[in-house]
């Protein structure tokens, strides 16, 4: 099993190898997407759980494994494929849903928030077809049941603002102390964990 420093290197690999990319028809780059979303997150006061969730919530674009693409804007199932990439590295499987369930989030705004669909960018719009579409009631009656359910709106409305040209890019070693501290702790768990 890698160590958590091995993980987190790897990880963080992906942005250096893949974060000047083209954020799928927006006006930012893949790293300056998920750069905004992570500070959004931190200027909010929400924990480093949360923090980080914000910054991977796209990482399935660019770890690999995806099925196809979603017309060009990006890895179909990217919340899927991202939250279980995550997952098999070691991270909680709070911060993985998390990730998951940002395009959970858009489909359920698209129903219960009017207007919400008339902001989403194009790209956005166009993806939305590729990920199920809007929420029928009872999908959006058990979305608000799960108590990841108000923190993964707020996540999707990060996801919304972090699209803004010329912010600078977050301190990645701030991140990288943060996911570091949480993959130790969570090796720590699963030692003392009764089996």
């Amino acid at each position: 099993m890698p160590s958590a420093e091995q993980i987190v290197s790897e990880v963080f690999a992906l942005y250096q190898q893949h974060g000047h990319e083209d954020y799928i028809g927006e006006p930012v780059s893949q790293l300056e997407h998920m750069s905004q979303a992570a500070q959004l997150a931190l200027a909010e006061g929400y924990d480093d759980e949360v923090v980080l969730a914000a910054f991977f919530h796209d990482i399935g674009h660019i770890c690999g494994g995806a099925e196809g693409d979603m017309g060009g804007y990006g890895a179909v199932s990217h919340e899927r494929v991202g939250a279980n990439y995550l997952r098999r590295c070691g991270f909680s499987e709070r911060l993985a849903r998390l990730v998951e369930y940002h395009v959970e989030a858009k489909r359920y705004l698209t129903l219960r928030q009017p207007g919400y669909y008339q902001r989403l960018s194009e790209a956005s719009r166009r993806t939305l077809e590729y990920q199920g579409g809007v929420m029928i009631e009872a999908e959006a009656d058990a979305f608000e049941q799960d108590p990841l359910c108000a923190v993964s709106l707020r996540m999707r409305q990060w996801d919304e603002l972090a699209k803004e040209m010329d912010v600078p890019v977050i301190d990645l070693q701030l991140l990288k102390g943060k996911a570091l501290e949480l993959l130790i702790a969570g090796q720590a768990r699963s030692r003392i964990a009764p089996r």
